[in-house]
């Protein structure tokens, strides 16, 4: 007891403090939440309040609809179905095609590819060699050629997929090619099948191997004679384009810059 009646009127003037309420979840230094959804519906004990219950309206589908009859003896009304049942069903359940309505759009060309690009083939029997892109096609995929003098690649079709691109490039500007290159002009020919001879019977048929066209061989012919004047102006180019690409050990493409 202190002997000032000041220090004592102070003390009983003041309120006590309430102890502040701790949170039941809080947030860790990461930024998580201590507990989660399931542990907080567990701790505030939700499971306990009583909620009401709301009953789902059930829509009844009426199948039927009531006609009135006349006559005495015919019961007055007469149930008629709204939906009638199908009179044929099949036999097999065979499965329903529907509709496609995907429209095909023509893939977009990569900002590293430009004409005069040289490429690297990752599939096919040409795969490993470089080529020279000359443009892209209606279809999206992509006109290539080796040239073919230098290392056996004629014109052809590829998915920008199965590529890599490189810095190289070749100023094809110059190069002109002929009005035909277009998707129905790579597209393979059934070949008629052929018998061995008069008693061969129907499954002993063979078919006759592909044949390159006198039309490919012209447009090869002007394609090429265009782009080896330009790959000769270039030091080491023919030679870049003969060898194919490889890796050794210790070689990583993904740090590589090609």
């Amino acid at each position: 007891m202190s002997d000032n009646p000041t220090e004592v009127k102070k003390t009983e003037g003041k309120k006590k403090k309430k102890n502040s309420h701790s949170p039941r979840n809080y947030q860790l230094p990461g930024g998580v939440w201590r507990y989660g959804r399931a542990a907080m519906y567990r701790r505030r004990r939700a499971y306990l309040k009583s909620r009401p219950k709301i009953e789902p309206k059930s829509k009844k589908r009426i199948h039927y609809k009531i006609k009135p009859i006349g006559g005495d003896k015919n019961g007055g009304t007469r149930l008629i179905q709204t939906r009638k049942s199908h009179k044929w069903y099949p036999t097999q359940d065979v499965p329903r095609k529907f509709r496609n309505r995907h429209t095909q759009k023509p893939m977009k060309l990569r900002k590293s590819i430009t004409p005069g690009t040289v490429l690297i083939l990752l599939a096919g029997r040409h795969q490993g060699k470089r080529v020279i892109f000359l443009k892209q096609l209606p279809s999206g995929l992509l006109l290539v050629t080796g040239p073919y003098k230098v290392n056996r690649v004629p014109l052809r079709r590829i998915d920008q997929a199965y590529i890599i691109a490189t810095k190289t490039k070749v100023d094809v500007s110059t190069v002109k090619l002929p009005d035909r290159l277009n998707d129905d002009y790579f597209k393979r020919k059934k070949t008629d099948t052929k018998s061995r001879g008069k008693k061969a019977s129907i499954f002993q048929d063979t078919e006759t191997k592909y044949k390159v066209s006198d039309e490919r061989r012209e447009d090869q012919k002007e394609v090429d004679t265009q782009l080896l004047p330009i790959i000769r102006q270039e030091e080491c180019l023919r030679s870049y384009l003969r060898h194919k690409f490889s890796l050794s050990n210790g070689q990583y493409p993904h740090k590589m810059i090609f």
